[in-house]
């Protein structure tokens, strides 16, 4: 194949995070092979999506593994440009109809929309598509713009983690975002961020189980779209067309849930600890070590931090240690290895992107 037709690549195969070098080429019959020492695949250009241009890199994703990624570099030979999928600055429907008519169009929309989403965010929110909500999430956080950290030991342990508080057969994705905020969110479309910050105030992977397993009952409860049309009706969509995720990372951290969906995602994080035999008083000491920190008692809903619009931080500690089995010996959700592994993956990824909030 002549060298109009390829080009070096970078990719992750969707299924791990470990990251593949070696080339990428056109096969002439509308389809794309790739193959390096580490790993070797063919699929059809129309699985092939335009995602990103990061650091002089074209990013592209593939429809049918949402997590696949291939990393090109940005001056392609025009032979292979020709045949990969354009370039997008606003997004594929946007790009089509100009920027101008698609703002007139969406705002119009909007001004319906959101009287309507505003005043039944209750039974809207858990009827929205799961396909749509999918599509929702990609928009607002995509990759979050290389912020995610990922190391092959770092990744594992958090699998397993993710497993442990979510033994159903389709996992919620979790992710650790380079972000020394103290927080955690979960996104539409069946996601979980944790901030690296809350990574590290953790003494033990318990007390994370807590956080991840109470942000995917978030997930399963169906309580994210209902409360994104609640607090911002269909203004928090339009930040997904920003490509500065930050503003819809933002956005979704500061969102508040109703007092009833905060105690149904803590009842569901500590129904899967109990399945999987994970002991709640590290959790308990969590949400112990945050009321001390804010002065909070049990009446006293929390200020600051991830608990922003949660019930206190005193009586869910009291409520997770009351879920303890008395004289009960839990074994350790993670070894110390594997919780090492992921308390430093930002620290030891060198490819993650830094946050500034100033």
């Amino acid at each position: 194949m002549e060298d109009a037709f390829q080009t070096e690549a970078q990719w992750y195969d969707g299924t791990n995070a470990l990251r593949h070098e070696g080339r990428l080429t056109w096969d002439g019959h509308g389809g794309f092979r790739l193959a390096g020492p580490t790993s070797e695949q063919a699929f059809a250009a129309e699985d092939l999506r335009y995602a990103e241009t990061r650091r002089g890199k074209l990013v592209y994703r593939r429809e049918s593994i949402p997590d696949f990624r291939l990393i090109l570099p940005d001056d392609l030979p025009a032979g292979l440009a020709a045949q990969l999928p354009r370039k997008s600055e606003y997004g594929a429907w946007v790009d089509k109809l100009g920027l101008g008519r698609a703002a007139a169009i969406f705002g119009a929309a909007s001004a319906a929309a959101v009287a309507l989403f505003l005043t039944a965010p209750a039974w809207l929110g858990p009827r929205i598509p799961e396909s749509w909500e999918r599509n929702i999430g990609h928009a607002m956080i995509g990759d979050f713009g290389g912020r995610l950290c990922e190391t092959p030991a770092g990744t594992a342990a958090l699998d397993k983690l993710v497993a442990k508080v979510d033994p159903g057969k389709v996992k919620v994705r979790a992710g650790v975002a380079n972000m020394s905020m103290i927080n955690a969110v979960a996104v539409p479309g069946g996601q979980v961020l944790l901030f690296d910050g809350l990574v590290q105030q953790a003494e033990s992977p318990e007390e994370l189980a807590g956080v991840l397993g109470h942000e995917v009952g978030h997930v399963r409860e169906r309580h994210v779209m209902t409360a994104l049309l609640r607090q911002f009706g269909l203004s928090i969509l339009l930040a997904g067309t920003d490509s500065r995720v930050t503003n819809s990372v933002f956005g979704l951290a500061s969102m508040g849930y109703s007092r009833e969906a905060e105690r149904e995602a803590d009842d569901y994080a500590r129904a899967r600890m109990a399945e999987s035999d994970i002991s709640p008083l590290g959790a308990a000491g969590f949400f112990d070590r945050l009321a001390k920190e804010t002065g909070e008692d049990e009446d006293t809903p929390a200020m600051v931090g991830w608990i922003a619009s949660h019930p206190s931080s005193a009586e869910r500690a009291k409520a997770y240690r009351s879920s303890a089995r008395k004289g009960k010996t839990y074994p350790p959700v993670l070894t110390e290895k594997e919780f090492a592994a992921l308390k430093s993956m930002c620290e030891d990824d060198p490819d993650v992107e830094e946050f500034d909030l100033f």
